[in-house]
């Protein structure tokens, strides 16, 4: 049972002189802004926040935690929209001060910390010409899109982020530092990769590197609502034929001067695809022409483009301090009724910075055997997400309400499978559902390397579930 007693002032200076990093209290300068997220409906007040410089401080921190039995949340990039990065009363990990990358372009491996997010990553390897699978927004965190996954514009190419990764620095429950790899711990290694969190805390990510841009082909396609059904049977159809190096997130947008759109667009609901062709750019021009030849675009903007700089193309969308409620879930098939739906369901976007989107699996996603890691959906054609965005917490029940409708009315379209760093803070219950096949496994591997559940504030892997007997 975690405490809500009051920390003495003796044990949390003793918990001080341990860590080389700061301790912030809620009356500390700084409190506020480290355990602020990037989910603005999330608001809770831990009674410490340790803030880790390396793995020394994080094994202090998890014994201090285990120890007391402090309820405890692992802060890395911050940017999961359930917002599992801080507790209310408990101890707060956060890695964001071990933010470094170290690139060795000879053998095209990046050493990351725990704390670093895409921007941090990619303005390192893109130095070298290098590069891997990362999230689609610079302000992520590596560290939580890796372990749920690790959907982005290079997934079809080189797969998931974490497919990306020969070794791990693991701090476990009992406050040991392991490496996960394939030679080293390999059970612990297969279920951090798709298991988020819940078997310990990862100190440092080692990375496989490829050579990708400076350059590459990308942009954003965009036409009116009216082109909407069209448009995405042409999308499915061509992603469905497209070679690996071919990525095309479709999503719906609102016309907003952030995103450099005429004024005549501002506020219209408008249907596009953010595209990216990761090999030869003359060849990608090829490619992508059937998109490209598709009806009347409002813009297209798609040419050769610095990679660093279309990482962060959709920094806008997703910025800090808007409130996030997020709905999800794979098709197997984007039927034309489902298309219709969803057309149906779009019109108007509640606000200027809502998306509902589309992200297409395949590729070499699908060729890694299902069982390779703890990522269970590898044969999904599609990710198909409702993302409402707002700032005014008196919106927060309509906001909630509208994505929860439709959700529910793609549903029927949809298989009962989720990836785990699209749920929202109210859906532990769709954890099985995310951990799919691979639920029982995991279960029992977190029985093995945190039996009591220290590591609970994430979709959580309850060790108690299901117990035979």
């Amino acid at each position: 049972m975690t405490t809500t007693e009051p920390l003495e002032s003796t044990t949390v200076q003793t918990f001080r002189e341990q860590l080389h990093g700061e301790v912030l209290q809620p009356d500390d300068e700084g409190y506020d802004e480290a355990r602020s997220v990037w989910n603005a409906m999330i608001d809770k007040e831990p009674a410490l926040i340790a803030c880790c410089t390396g793995a020394s401080d994080v094994i202090a921190a998890v014994n201090f935690a285990r120890d007391l039995d402090l309820e405890l949340a692992v802060h890395g990039g911050g940017h999961n929209v359930a917002g599992k990065a801080v507790c209310d009363g408990g101890l707060m990990i956060d890695l964001s001060p071990m933010d470094s990358v170290r690139v060795d372009p000879d053998a095209r491996t990046a050493r990351v910390g725990g704390g670093a997010t895409w921007a941090d990553f990619d303005h390192e390897a893109q130095a070298f010409g290098l590069a891997t699978t990362g999230g689609i927004v610079s302000s992520t965190g590596v560290a939580g899109v890796t372990l749920g996954g690790g959907l982005g514009y290079l997934s079809r190419t080189y797969g998931l982020a974490h497919d990306n990764l020969s070794s791990m620095d693991v701090v476990t429950a009992d406050g040991e530092l392991v490496q996960a790899s394939p030679e080293a711990n390999a059970d612990l290694f297969w279920g951090m990769r798709g298991g988020l969190g819940n078997f310990g805390i990862t100190t440092s990510f080692e990375f496989d590197l490829h050579e990708v841009g400076p350059e590459v082909l990308a942009g954003r396609i965009i036409h009116p609502y009216e082109a909407a059904p069209a448009f995405l049977r042409r999308y499915r159809d061509f992603m469905h034929n497209a070679p690996d190096d071919m990525q095309a997130y479709a999503a719906f947008i609102q016309g907003n001067p952030a995103m450099g759109m005429p004024e005549q667009l501002h506020g219209e609901t408008l249907v596009g695809a953010v595209v990216l062709y990761s090999g030869d750019i003359d060849e990608g021009r090829e490619v992508i022409q059937p998109l490209r030849d598709f009806g009347e675009p409002v813009a297209d903007m798609v040419g050769p483009t610095p990679y660093v700089q279309h990482q962060q193309s959709s920094d806008e969308l997703y910025q800090e301090g808007h409130r996030n409620y997020w709905k999800s879930h794979f098709f197997d098939e984007l039927t034309d009724e489902a298309i219709d739906t969803i057309v149906k369901h779009v019109d108007p976007l509640p606000t200027p910075f809502t998306t509902v989107f589309f992200e297409w699996m395949g590729g070499a996603i699908a060729r890694r055997d299902s069982d390779a890691t703890a990522f269970p959906h590898r044969n999904a054609t599609v990710s198909f997400t409702v993302a409402p965005k707002w700032t005014d917490p008196a919106a927060d029940e309509e906001m909630i309400e509208w994505a929860r409708e439709f959700f529910n009315a793609t549903a029927r379209f949809a298989t009962d499978d989720v990836y785990v760093n699209y749920l929202s803070w109210d859906e532990q219950e769709r954890a099985k559902s995310a951990y799919g096949d691979h639920y029982e496994r995991l279960i029992k591997l977190k029985r093995k390397y945190d039996p009591d559940n220290l590591f609970r504030v994430n979709q959580n892997l309850d060790p108690r579930a299901d117990r035979e007997g």
